[in-house]
């Protein structure tokens, strides 16, 4: 079974984009996958900057999740919406982790050849399905397979009970779709 990071776009208390993304998690260990669910919070990363890098090289946290994309063979994107596209957050994980450490290594090592899967989650009537757009299209121009079902959760305050369980059976149905194909299309590439 194929390695899977769920990387959730949001570091706020009570995201309910995290809580998708712990969703997500459970339902691809419940389908045997390996699953390492990230805290955004655990990567504090200083806003992309290319002077900074040419300085100092790649930040440590910019290294530690690099190394745990390049380790995966599959990684679910949880990102909610701001301004109808992707978060800061997950815009600067995506660059930062996108970068070389040295002249030998090949351009988006971390990227190339991986399968990826979208989730969002919104208190809208869209789900934050804007947001997935734009990061659809940013993980295809760096080598990203992507599988074509999604699913973007709305109203989703109200879609969670207090442990943090979806409720929404019709809701849940949809992310164990997204976690089936990401898991299949992994193993296919294995």
């Amino acid at each position: 079974m194929p390695k899977l990071l769920i990387l959730p776009g949001s570091a706020r208390r009570g995201s309910v984009n995290c809580k998708l993304a712990a969703v997500a998690a459970q339902l691809a260990t419940e389908a045997g996958a390996e699953v390492e669910l990230i805290d955004s919070n655990d990567y504090e990363l200083p806003l992309f900057n290319q002077d900074l890098e040419d300085a100092e090289g790649l930040p440590p946290a910019a290294k530690e999740l690099k190394a745990k994309f390049t380790a995966a063979d599959a990684i679910v994107f949880v990102s909610p919406e701001y301004n109808s596209s992707i978060t800061p957050l997950m815009k600067n994980f995506i660059d930062w982790v996108s970068r070389t450490e040295t002249d030998d290594e090949p351009s988006l090592s971390a990227y190339r050849g991986k399968v990826a899967g979208l989730l969002s989650a919104s208190p809208g009537a869209l789900g934050g399905l804007r947001a997935l757009v734009h990061l659809r299209s940013i993980l295809g121009n760096i080598g990203v397979l992507v599988v074509p079902k999604q699913f973007a959760l709305s109203g989703a305050p109200d879609k969670f009970d207090e442990s943090g369980k979806l409720t929404d059976d019709s809701a849940l149905k949809s992310v164990r779709g997204v976690i089936r194909d990401v898991i299949s299309l992994a193993t296919k590439l294995a």
